[in-house]
Parts: structure tokens; sequence; C-alpha cells
């Protein structure tokens, strides 16, 4: 969806390559950040080794709390810190992209914090220091969805994991045929729980189960919208658009529902999902225990496997509280998109929708090159209609299935 910028001409072809406004100190200090940030697969760190095997215990016998095992760190957390200090920013004369790359480094001195204290009991308050508290209207919001829309189990067909990577493959040769070049990858491991995008690649567990129903939406998720503003970043002049600048996570992640949205894939039991995420953040928030959150979930219709994974999610790590930004982030976006906001620059790289003032500047300063490969979704001619409908809606339920 556009409002002013055209999509395709957030940039000319001319324009940052050729320009050179960039100084070299400036380019120097961006791509050492971005270099450092491609060192940390911080999805991976915060995820349990154990999530699967430790589930048909759990709910065989939901009185405990499961005790979940990690993979050793790549990185010590005190190299890295001393490497995020070190960062050769004093010398970036742009005053654009000094403002972006500061704001990083302080989110990455904080998510050193974070690897640091993995679970511990400090942990938690970190988690809120990066993701943001949960305020009690977001909670009545979700609350309200979990009232209102249908539950139980919705979607009996499914696909496993070597069928998913199959479509995932499908889905990234697409992408391949507009530009043989791009470097996205999908595959599936022993060591992740879900679906999940680190970096340039798909990662899928080995005991992946995704909705027949889904298959296309969660590829537009994570194919069309993580991967896609991965590959557009990295072509950028400004490197850490695809590594990702501060508090990009909750716009991605409601762009990447936004996907869903436009493909017509949003179902009820997947809005039902993400208002279970900032129920199950906000009751661990406040105290309450892994089989209490558990309890609640199932309390408000979730079956014990879905409220499992959604309580997996929150408590990993010692209590991680990005699964709240799901729901926060496409109501952010609907709420720009209804205002006359546009998406087209969003899908050059990885920024936080605080930050598109500053980015539209780069744009505006033609320091941006164009979109490398746009989301598939966006071909679909209904696309623009749904995500039109879904930003004037006034009830989220609305939203289900565009």
């Amino acid at each position: 969806m556009t409002a002013g910028r055209e999509r395709g001409t957030a940039a000319p072809e001319t324009s940052a390559i050729e320009a050179g406004a960039f100084s070299a100190a400036d380019l120097a200090a961006d791509h050492a950040m971005a270099s450092l940030a491609g060192t940390v697969r911080f999805l991976l760190e915060m995820t349990p080794v154990n999530a699967d095997d430790v589930r048909s215990a759990f709910l065989a016998h939901p009185e405990s709390d499961p005790v979940f095992e990690y993979r050793e760190l790549d990185v010590a957390p005190d190299v890295l810190d001393a490497e995020v200090a070190a960062l050769p920013l004093d010398g970036v004369t742009d005053a654009t992209l000094a403002a972006l790359l500061r704001n990083r480094q302080r989110e990455m001195a904080l998510r050193v914090e974070m690897l640091r204290a993995r679970a511990t009991p400090e942990f938690l308050q970190l988690s809120i220091a990066h993701y943001g508290p949960v305020l009690p209207a977001l909670v009545h919001t979700a609350e309200d969805l979990l009232e209102r829309l249908p539950s139980g189990r919705l979607e009996h067909d499914s696909v496993d994991a070597a069928a998913f990577l199959a479509a995932a493959k499908a889905e990234i040769d697409h992408y391949r045929s507009v530009d043989p070049d791009i470097g996205i990858h999908a595959e599936i491991r022993d060591d992740v729980s879900g679906v999940l995008v680190e970096g340039n690649t798909l990662l899928i567990s080995h005991n992946a189960s995704v909705a027949a129903t889904r298959v296309n939406a969660l590829l537009q998720h994570e194919v069309g919208t993580h991967l896609v503003t991965q590959v557009n970043g990295l072509a950028q002049p400004i490197r850490m658009l695809g590594s990702g600048l501060a508090h990009y996570d909750e716009t991605q992640e409601g762009l990447a529902v936004v996907a869903e949205i436009a493909c017509g894939g949003l179902t009820a039991s997947r809005l039902r999902q993400l208002a279970a995420r900032v129920v199950a953040v906000h009751s661990m928030v406040g105290g309450a225990s892994f089989v209490e959150t558990h309890r609640l979930l199932t309390g408000h219709g979730l079956p014990a496997g879905s409220a499992y994974g959604v309580a997996m999610r929150v408590y990993r790590a010692g209590g991680f509280t990005k699964d709240a930004i799901y729901l926060r982030g496409l109501l952010a976006l609907l709420e720009h998109v209804a205002g006359g906001g546009s998406l087209d620059l969003l899908f050059l790289g990885k920024f936080s929708l605080e930050d598109l003032p500053l980015v539209e500047d780069l744009a505006d300063r033609r320091l941006l090159a164009p979109a490398k490969i746009t989301p598939r979704y966006l071909d679909d001619p209904e696309s623009e209609g749904r995500l039109r409908d879904a930003a004037r809606a006034d009830d989220l339920v609305a939203l289900v299935n565009a």
C-alpha cells in the first residue's frame, strides 16, 4: 500500500553510489557495525535446544515448570561488549546516519547484557528495557480478542517440516528468478523450535508442523518480510538496514503480520495466538509461573499444546517479552496506514516506524538504493484492498481472512 511516494520509486537508480554523499568514515562505521551484528545469532541464543523434547513430558504432567537448556554462547559477552564500545562512530559526519547508528549501538550494548544474563533472574528486566512495557490498553485488546474469537482446534490439516521446507525453497526460488544473486536460504534444524529467521536463513524445526491453511501466510511472514528486507537492506549503502537498526523488531513483526493480512491468510487461530502472546507476557511480568500462565492460556480456550508453545516462547531465557510486540507492531502499522502513511520504505530494510522520518530523510536526499526485490504478496491485485480494509477496520476481528 502506498501513500505519496509510489511503490518501487523510493530512490532513483542514480542515487547513493554515484552521489557519494556518505563519507568513507560514515560507511566504515556502518559496515563495522553490520559486521559485528552479523556475528551474533541473538534469537538462536535465546531459544532452548530442548523445547520440543520437554513438551511431551510437560503436557503429560503440567504441574511443574519445564527446565530449558541452551546452546553455548558463540561469542563471549565481555569481548562483544568491548567490540560494541569500540565501534568507530565518532567520525560519522552525516547527522541522520549518526543518530541511527548511535541508537543501535545502545541497543547492541543492551543485547550483550541480555546474553550475559540469559536464564538468570536479571534477564526479565533487561528484556522489558529492550522491548518496552506491556501497557494496559494492549492487554485489554488482547483479552478482548481471546474472548470474542472462536477457540479450540480450528485447523486440522498440516504439513511437516520437509513439506514446509519444499514450499519455502520454492518461494525463495521465485525471488532468485528476480535476482539470481540474492543469498537467502532455508534449512531444517534439530536445535530450534518452530520456524524463525536468523540472518539470511529460514530455520525450520525438524518437528515443525504448519497448518495447511497457514503455509502461504507463514511464507509471506518469514520470507516475504524478514528475508526480503534483509536482502534489500544489505544492498543499501547503509548495511545496518540489513542487520537491523534500533528497535526494528516491533515494526518488522508488525509488517510481517500485515503480510499475512495482505495475502488473505490471517486466520482466527493466528490472531488468537498473537493475542495470547500478549496475555502470556503480561502474566509472566506479573510474577506468574510457567504452569500458571499455561493454565491461564488454556482457560482462554487455547489447546494445551498451543498454550505450551506460547508459554515456552515467553519464559525462555528467563523471560523474553519480545512476543508482545507482534500485536503492538500490527496496531501501529495499521494506524500508520489509516493516517495515509506508506509502507514502501519499510521494504528497504529493517528499522522501526519511529525511525521512518530519518529513513525518509535519507531517501529524499537520494542516499538509498531501490529495493532489489519486493514482497511477492504485492503482486496479488487484491492485496492492496485487503490492507486498505484492514486499516479502516475498527475491529481487529474483521482482519481474520481479510
